[in-house]
């Protein structure tokens, strides 16, 4: 994968969704930059960028619940970024296993 072909909106960021590799489980989306998506390709660790803070933040670094890359891919339009993860404890920061679980909506 090269890094010039992803489409980043307009502050330099693309949506990054995080996956259970085993299960399929949606565990969390988060925002990353070059900066972050190079990363963790590097690293193999979870890393994104906070909006709120304008900083990189490597998942699991002060929790422990890390999230080691197996795979990165890219959707069709090269506008959002696919991590399969091993997720080590809950991915969500409310302590839940993904950040999608309590709010559904009905249709």
């Amino acid at each position: 994968m090269s890094l010039p072909e992803i489409r980043y909106n307009d502050d330099g960021l693309v949506p990054a969704i995080a996956q259970d590799v085993e299960t399929g489980a949606v565990l969390m989306l988060a925002w990353m930059n070059a900066e972050a998506l190079s990363t963790t390709l590097r690293t193999r660790r979870g890393t994104y960028f906070s909006r709120s803070r304008r900083q990189l933040w490597v998942k699991g670094e002060t929790s422990g619940h890390v999230q080691e890359v197996v795979s990165v891919s890219l959707d069709c339009d090269a506008d959002t970024v696919l991590l399969q993860v091993r997720q080590t404890g809950p991915a969500c920061h409310t302590g839940s296993a993904t950040c999608f679980t309590d709010r559904q909506i009905e249709a």
